[in-house]
């Protein structure tokens, strides 16, 4: 029988509806159990200790349950079937912090047996342990009337098989004798895992950084030793005094994921002692202080009171924006911009159509002249027309050479798709000067407006970096697009892009490739190209190089190709922060006009963030190929750390001055290593924006 403190606390405990939230999941789960899964002990109740009677249907239904499932996984310390259920199911489907009959959640099992792997996988998911146990008493009470019910039902069951005659009802006793006789021992060795564990030892180590002018982060590793039993939480405690009296904030952590903190809320130039703590099921541990033992909340901008250089400058684009298209609004020419936002309307489903249109005028192949065309892909499918080309429109057949500048005006206009119809008819009115260059720009909006037009597609998506030149005189510009939606569209024909290059290399010439084959060929690699551009950062603090080299008609910048939209780099540390004295120091170091220097010494050898940037530049030297020995003559950029938002921060290392960027004709004697491309500075800074 359970004692009365534990019907109390069964009542008090409010639980959920005994069905599971995915209960066919729930059943499939269970029966797939493997053999030992299958021990046939139930609750200690007796009522609800049946065999395969009347009862056996309603037993079922709770033994379905996905929390009763997972409490058989953790009983019988089956690892890989606990992170199953907890990889496919939620916590709740699991009722993960959920007690069954005895009052035990899952975790309580898992650290009482002293089974780290899966008190650890649980903690991850978010269990909890039993709120019920709020001393040691009561978990040792607890522990010591589980085994003494145990004992008393296994006794009872003996006498029973012992004096009755063999039959149906013996055998089904026997049945039960086996379960309580394993669930007797399971909680003697929870009893004992208990009695032997002791208080966790401090944290291995703690580490105290500066995370902004108004918080700290604190990161921690487990202790060493956890004596005998798993940690499931941890406290970290903040003063300004180093005997932390008073204490100014606590906070416990009981998601173990990840061991970190950050304490929002301090006040900038205030120093602030940390310690960390752990606790198991025996109690806290002793604290361990932080390295460095106390810290400043700052910022680097605190050191002159300099303002962040983007503040505001996108609220003064947008106003001159509109104070422009207010000046032009009431010219005649710029009526038909008051119908745009109608056309913006049409579904794409809808507007798809005009692909298969008998009249669509897109090209189907390419006299000499200079052609855009649009790329929408999905998976490893493209957009094609009826006739299963991809959508070309003419620009100019006139033109016989692309000038730089006018394709990087282009891709400035990418940035404004919706503003196609407007930027038109802007231009029109300034054409009365007949300026070679504003008919080409015109006639690109033109090229734009019809092959919006003709997909009904506003936004055509991201210019690729370098138009594509054949030997007929073809120039092609290329826009790239993913379609994520899961949407299909009436009529729409999405090839694959093999089957799409199999059949173009039938009718192509080898010898003499246009600008269409070249682009086939070489799509994989663009669309490869136009995913990694969109990719970010992980927040941090990262080390980047900056190198470039010049044309006659523009300045390129080597980039990765991995992320072609950021410099050359490697990761200094997951903090992106460079707190006040980090900067003093770097100030101090360009000062002085040190080279970055190649081994620490003695005064700098407690200064983390020297250490980390001897890590970072030798990392980056190799990276970009440059003998390590000539990174005695670069130089870290010392104006301003580059701010990427909140989460990602950049400084500069760079060449010397003369090797900055690269003349044309001048040899560069150390070439970077494949995998690195060069990008127009322009088009460079576009994919920073995006």
């Amino acid at each position: 029988k359970m004692t009365q403190q534990m019907r109390d606390l069964q009542l008090a405990q409010t639980r959920k509806p005994p069905g599971p939230s995915s209960p066919n999941a729930a059943k499939r789960l269970y029966r797939n159990l493997s053999g030992k899964f299958r021990v046939n002990y139930t609750s200690f109740d007796e009522g609800s200790l049946v065999g395969r009677g009347e009862k056996e249907k309603p037993r079922k239904s709770y033994l379905f349950q996905s929390n009763a499932a997972l409490f058989e996984a953790v009983e019988l310390q089956d690892l890989d079937r606990v992170r199953e259920m907890l990889k496919h199911y939620s916590p709740e489907e699991l009722d993960l912090n959920t007690p069954n009959s005895e009052g035990l959640l899952p975790l309580d099992i898992a650290i009482m047996t002293n089974n780290a792997p899966i008190a650890r996988a649980l903690l991850q998911a978010g269990a909890k342990e039993s709120p019920h146990f709020v001393s040691l008493e009561s978990r040792s009470l607890h522990l010591s009337t589980l085994v003494r019910e145990a004992e008393q039902r296994v006794n009872e069951l003996m006498a029973q098989v012992v004096n009755e005659a063999p039959n149906a009802d013996c055998s089904e006793k026997e049945k039960q004798l086996k379960a309580w006789e394993w669930r007797f021992r399971l909680y003697k060795r929870m009893k004992a895992g208990f009695e032997h564990a002791r208080a966790p030892d401090a944290p291995s180590s703690v580490h105290l950084s500066v995370a902004s002018s108004s918080s700290l982060q604190v990161t921690f590793w487990e202790p060493l030793s956890v004596n005998s039993a798993v940690v499931t939480k941890y406290k970290v405690e903040w003063s300004c005094s180093p005997t932390f009296s008073p204490l100014l904030g606590e906070a416990v952590i009981d998601k173990l994921k990840d061991l970190h903190f950050t304490i929002h809320g301090l006040v900038s130039g205030t120093a602030y002692h940390i310690r960390v703590s752990a606790y198991n099921m025996k109690g806290w541990g002793p604290p361990q202080a932080s390295m460095p033992p106390f810290a400043i909340p700052s910022n680097w901008r605190e050191y002159d009171g300099r303002a962040p250089r983007r503040r505001g400058q996108a609220e003064a684009l947008d106003h001159l924006l509109g104070q422009v298209k207010t000046v032009h609004q009431h010219c005649i020419c710029h009526e038909p911009c008051k119908n745009q936002p109608q056309s913006r309307k049409h579904s794409v489903s809808k507007s798809l159509k005009h692909l298969f249109h008998p009249g669509s005028k897109f090209l189907k192949t390419l006299k000499r002249g200079l052609y855009l065309t649009a790329i929408f892909y999905k998976d490893d499918n493209i957009l094609v027309t009826h006739e299963d080309q991809i959508p070309v429109v003419e620009i100019d057949d006139t033109y016989s050479c692309l000038l730089m500048q006018d394709f990087l005006w282009l891709t400035k206009v990418s940035c404004m798709w919706d503003d196609i119809l407007w930027l038109r008819q802007c231009v029109t009115v300034s054409q009365s000067s007949c300026s070679c260059i504003l008919q080409t720009r015109f006639k690109m909006l033109l090229a734009i407006s019809q092959m919006q037009g003709l997909l009904g597609i506003q936004d055509l998506g991201q210019v690729f970096f370098e138009p594509i030149k054949d030997k007929q005189g073809n120039i092609l510009i290329v826009t790239l697009k993913e379609v994520k939606t899961n949407q299909t569209f009436e009529s729409v024909r999405w090839v694959p892009i093999c089957k799409l290059q199999t059949s173009r290399k039938s009718v192509s010439s080898p010898e003499e490739p246009t600008a269409l084959d070249m682009l086939l060929i070489s799509v994989q690699d663009k669309l490869a190209y136009h995913q990694r551009s969109s990719h970010a950062l992980s927040p941090g603090l990262y080390l980047g190089y900056l190198k470039l080299c010049s044309a006659v008609d523009q300045i390129r910048v080597l980039v990765p190709e991995q992320l072609p939209n950021i410099l050359c780099h490697v990761k200094i540390r997951s903090n992106p922060n460079i707190s006040r004295e980090e900067w003093e120091w770097l100030q101090k170091m360009a000062s002085v006009e040190e080279p970055v220097p190649a081994e620490p010494e003695t005064d700098r050898s407690q200064n983390p963030l020297f250490q980390e940037l001897q890590v970072a530049i030798k990392e980056l030297m190799t990276l970009v190929n440059i003998p390590l020995q000539e990174a005695k003559d670069f130089r870290l950029y010392s104006q301003e750390v580059l701010d990427f938002g909140d989460k990602v921060s950049f400084l500069l290392l760079l060449p010397p001055s003369d090797d900055v960027c690269t003349a044309p004709g001048q040899n560069n004697p150390y070439t970077p290593r494949s995998g690195f491309l060069t990008l127009p500075l322009q088009i460079f800074e576009l994919g920073e924006e995006r």
